[in-house]
């Protein structure tokens, strides 16, 4: 099956149960197990179902498989939301005393989590310049437990050094965690590239509208054979006493994400609720067709803003004179950049100005709506960073960020234009 045939099928089969096309809303919190016998084996991995719908559920189940398959991957894991999903991921390998290394090119909340809310578990996060990865090597030592970054970056639209990322990870044993929310699953698939764990802020592209909270962590097969007999990862190889004594790479089972849903989503309980999944099932029947128009709309944009004499920088892939055309031609599918771009204008002052003349644009800070939305990063997104950490991260105060939706490009250019000249 292909991959646009994936997205509307794989993981469901309507001729089980009443053969309703649409994916049901089992919106249950429990299940009746029918007998004692039936609810033990459940528990003990013996037979697999629904437990409780904390742990899964069948909507849940069917948006995983058919995420996963989506994504090249071989097991997924769906979460409350995108924050979740890169939560989880590191905590599934690293504990207090451990560190991580990550891009010097996240998202604010990524990089909050990352050097404040972990460093409360004892967590260190080391950066490291993911342009070129020249000095990631360096900063790994015996208690790195991953490697994080985004595969196109928000808000500064970059594109990292991924095989290389990949190839220093692989030598040193180290796991690595792609988050490919702003690129989406429909125009980048970075396990093909090597990585070892995918995450996504499915409120983003995958459900399209604005309209569902959710995360999804992704496994690539085979990952059994970076985790058994390492170092890095004992914890995958010794029994669970939290799990009568389940050792997670003795199971047959992916053990990254079954170790999350049974040791982690288990505790701490950031499922998605039902319906969400199945607002993200919708959304995912689509998401290769919006991606496209997303993409275009956003070129045709960027095309005018680098030609206005009141912007001073646009950042986009898809313009041929960006640092990083040649790598998203190379990674992304037929060169498609997705929807997000930034642009810098000469202040603050005239980036306020630009923000609040917009009429069809709406001041929200979420990104890969159908709607176009613009949004100050230095005061919303990134605003808990220090000044030396927005210029590092390279956010100016007069960056302006866009994601651009499904509308008539002509007449978000005319938008622009209007707020240009206030």
């Amino acid at each position: 099956m292909k991959r646009d045939s994936i997205a509307l099928h794989y993981g469901y089969d309507k001729t089980k149960g009443e053969g309703t096309m649409a994916v049901p809303i089992y919106q249950t919190t429990a299940y009746d197990f029918g007998s004692s016998e039936k609810a033990a084996n459940l528990f003990a991995l013996k037979e697999l179902g629904p437990i409780y719908t904390r742990l899964n559920n069948p909507t849940t189940d069917v948006f995983e498989q058919r995420f996963a398959k989506y994504e090249g991957g071989v097991a997924a894991i769906a979460t409350s939301s995108g924050m979740a999903a890169i939560f989880n991921s590191i905590v599934n390998v690293a504990k207090a005393g451990d560190n991580i290394v990550i891009s010097d090119k996240l998202y604010g909340g990524t990089v909050t989590l990352c050097t404040h809310t972990l460093k409360r578990f004892g967590i260190e996060a080391k950066v490291f310049e993911s342009d070129e990865a020249s000095n990631l090597e360096e900063l790994i030592d015996d208690k790195t437990k991953c490697i994080l970054f985004e595969s196109l970056s928000n808000p500064q639209i970059s594109i990292p050094n991924i095989e290389k990322i990949v190839q220093i990870a692989k030598k040193r044993r180290v796991l690595t965690i792609c988050d490919n929310t702003v690129a989406s699953a429909a125009l980048f698939n970075p396990i093909n590239f090597g990585v070892d764990i995918v995450v996504h802020s499915t409120s983003k592209y995958t459900t399209g509208q604005g309209t569902a909270l959710g995360g999804i962590i992704v496994e690539r097969e085979n990952l059994v054979e970076l985790l058994k007999d390492n170092p890095r990862y004992k914890h995958f190889d010794e029994p669970d006493e939290s799990y009568h004594g389940l050792v997670y790479n003795e199971v047959g089972l992916p053990p990254f994400t079954l170790r999350v849903r049974l040791a982690l989503i288990r505790d701490i309980g950031c499922a998605p609720s039902p319906f969400n999944s199945w607002l993200l099932l919708q959304g995912l029947e689509t998401l290769s067709i919006r991606m496209e128009k997303h993409s275009k709309n956003t070129l045709k944009v960027a095309k005018f803003l680098e030609a206005h004499p009141e912007v001073t920088n646009v950042s986009y892939p898809g313009l041929k004179n960006s640092t990083y055309h040649k790598k998203a031609e190379q990674y992304f599918r037929d060169g498609l950049c997705s929807g997000l771009l930034s642009f810098e204008v000469k202040s603050f002052e005239k980036a306020k100005k630009v923000i609040d003349s917009t009429k069809i644009f709406s001041v929200v800070v979420n990104i890969g709506d159908s709607k176009s939305i613009i949004t100050h990063p230095a005061s919303t997104t990134h605003q808990q960073l220090s000044e030396d950490e927005l210029r590092n991260a390279g956010i100016s105060p007069s960056l302006i960020r866009l994601s651009i939706g499904l509308e008539d490009s002509d007449d978000l250019i005319e938008d622009l234009s209007w707020a240009l000249k206030q």
